[in-house]
């Protein structure tokens, strides 16, 4: 693997397939997924097995995926609801200065490339978000969604 940074505390499942220019800290990877090139993937982020990240996707922090799950090309994930560089007084934020707010995708979830997840959101199992979508709300279950915002326009 070139170019590729994987912090010594990524938990790595088996068979876990990792292309070029890749950057890896603090997450959880189950056996089996394979992550495309360009891909970020955050602390506390976890990826359950047999999942596809495609390339150019944004995984921050406190975001869950289930097992089996579809990440589409330039998939990007929200994790701060009220996102600022500074404080009032006008230090620089730390850790310490935010909350993260946790997304779940859950079981054999599909989500299109150039899609945009807010936080505190749950994507539910074997649901659709359609590419370019933003999803602002939970998506159903068995559901597919699409716009921005995204909703509801069909069953599966």
């Amino acid at each position: 693997m070139k170019y590729c940074v994987i912090s010594d505390d990524v938990k790595l499942g088996k068979d876990v397939k990792i292309f070029n220019f890749v950057n890896l800290y603090g997450c959880e990877i189950g056996d089996g997924t394979k992550i495309g090139a360009f891909v970020e993937i955050q602390k506390n982020a976890k990826v359950g097995r047999n999942c596809k990240i495609s390339s150019h996707s944004f995984i921050c922090e406190g975001v869950i995926i289930e097992d089996g799950c579809f990440i589409g090309h330039g998939v990007t994930f929200i994790n701060d609801k009220l996102p600022k560089s500074v404080n009032t007084d006008g230090s620089v934020k730390t850790d310490r200065d935010w909350i993260c707010v946790s997304t779940y995708v859950r079981k054999e979830a599909s989500i299109g490339s150039g899609a945009t997840i807010m936080c505190g959101v749950t994507i539910g199992e074997n649901s659709t978000v359609g590419a370019g979508a933003v999803v602002t709300k939970d998506v159903p279950q068995n559901s597919v969604v699409a716009g921005v915002p995204a909703r509801v326009i069909g069953k599966k």
